[in-house]
């Protein structure tokens, strides 16, 4: 069972302590991408003038923006992976036919050089007796 981590981490210049079964290392990862989307907001004028409540909501709005379009991608990137061991598959299975085949060619080459042999063989033969009478 995953063991309860607590971090001591600072958003917004202010300290929090977050609990959660992630490491620390993560969660300090949380807390520095949070911190990154205040500086990038808080750098623009209209959003620096806009009360604190609409402040939090508009944040909120825009990491539910950044978390739907990341399950978009990835869902994106699941369905090229799925097309992708598709192909593969199909892929793999026409080697395996092909292979069949050349083994089979292979042996139909061996068994006409077999009798391309033997009838060689039978050509030298009837030549010998020719050449007798």
């Amino acid at each position: 069972m995953a063991v309860k981590t607590d971090a001591e981490v600072i958003i917004g210049g202010k300290v929090y302590t977050l609990c959660g079964y992630e490491s620390e290392e993560y969660l300090q990862k949380v807390a520095s991408y949070i911190n990154g989307k205040l500086n990038e907001y808080n750098s623009m004028d209209g959003f620096r003038r806009a009360p604190i409540d609409m402040q939090n909501v508009l944040m909120q709005i825009n990491l539910a923006d950044d978390y739907f379009k990341v399950k978009k991608q990835i869902a994106s990137m699941e369905e090229e992976m799925e097309a992708k061991e598709k192909e593969l598959y199909d892929l793999k299975h026409e080697l395996v036919t092909t292979q069949i085949k050349m083994e089979n060619l292979d042996k139909n080459l061996k068994i006409a050089k077999e009798e391309l042999s033997e009838k060689d063989k039978k050509i030298v033969q009837l030549e010998t007796q020719l050449k007798h009478k």
